[in-house]
């Protein structure tokens, strides 16, 4: 069933800054909240405080970093979210920037895609409760992890490009895509995906995509708002490849220009609440099954209430339909 979640539209300084948009999700038609990867206050963190304020919620984490923690403190920190929300969880995990992984472990996986592999493979068996034992290239574990009950919890993968794709077909319950145009989801990531699931034999992982959008407004200008969305992807080489591929032509040399060209290329929606509610449902109907709507831009530029009031807007106006 298609369903339409929230991103936490920035990285919160403070653990309570999550409460409005928990809050939001628990008395409005939206399924679920995500919280990207934050490096002031930690997705688990925040959600299990909103949780503690009396704001128990379905939760994503979309996607947190692989060079930050072992694949077992992940699958450990996720059920503990589950245990905390007494809700689902999707876990999600990404490798990062080849520059990220560098900083933190001397040097970038040497292959991206083994990297995901094992560490996918890690989290998802933990999980199950069984003991595992990976001889991996890069993270050999022996180990179980003790059972606790608790609701489910569904490994996710980032998703940009098909070999990825591919990879979440194989191990993934939840491909996680970002910025990604729905002509490109359609045509590219879910072929590749199926292709992933259909090599395994297993069924066809669900599909989450992180839309940012805004509503148009006379005193906006869309390319502003695109850029205090997406400045840092439009600076990083596998957005920019992704968006190539989409035909998105980026320059990380000329941002204002690469912000314009999200816009007409579809990876940022502008719209009236009726067009962004048609556009969410082309997304649906490529075969997404849940949009998350990113405020990011309307919040770093409008703030908090006209971003919860925007968001109410877009999300009862799509479930509407």
């Amino acid at each position: 069933m298609a369903t339409l979640s929230v991103l936490v539209p920035f990285v919160p300084h403070r653990p309570e800054q999550v409460v409005p948009f928990a809050a939001y999700v628990q008395w409005s038609p939206a399924h679920r909240l995500w919280q990207g990867q934050g490096t002031l206050v930690d997705p688990h963190q925040s959600f299990s405080f909103a949780a503690g304020a009396g704001f128990r919620v379905p939760a994503g984490t979309g996607v947190t970093l692989m060079p930050l923690r072992h694949p077992y403190d992940a699958a450990m920190q996720a059920r503990s979210l589950a245990a905390a929300t007494g809700h689902p969880v999707i876990a999600g995990f990404g490798p990062a920037a080849k520059s990220f992984q560098k900083g933190l472990l001397g040097a970038p996986y040497a292959s991206q895609l083994t990297a995901v592999r094992e560490y996918v493979r890690v989290v998802r068996r933990l999980l199950d409760g069984g003991p595992v034992e990976e001889e991996g290239e890069y993270f050999p574990v022996r180990t179980v992890l003790h059972t606790l009950p608790t609701p489910p919890v569904e490994v996710g993968l980032g998703v940009l490009r098909p070999g990825m794709a591919r990879v979440a077909g194989a191990l993934a319950d939840v491909a996680i895509t970002w910025l990604t145009p729905v002509d490109y989801l359609r045509d590219h990531v879910l072929p590749a995906l199926r292709e992933g699931a259909e090599a395994e034999g297993r069924a066809v992982p669900r599909v989450t995509a992180m839309v940012p959008m805004a509503v148009s407004r006379p005193d906006r200008d869309p390319a502003k708002v695109a850029l205090a969305s997406n400045l840092g992807h439009l600076q990083l080489p596998h957005y920019r490849d992704m968006l190539r591929r989409a035909g998105v032509d980026t320059d990380p040399q000329n941002v204002e220009d690469g912000a314009k060209a999200l816009v007409a290329g579809g990876a940022f929606l502008y719209g009236t609440v009726a067009e962004l509610a048609d556009q969410i449902r082309d997304f649906w109907a490529a075969g997404v099954d849940e949009v998350v709507v990113n405020l990011s831009g309307v919040h770093h530029l409008h703030g908090l209430q006209p971003t919860l009031a925007e968001l109410d807007e877009i999300v009862r106006e799509a479930a509407a339909r």
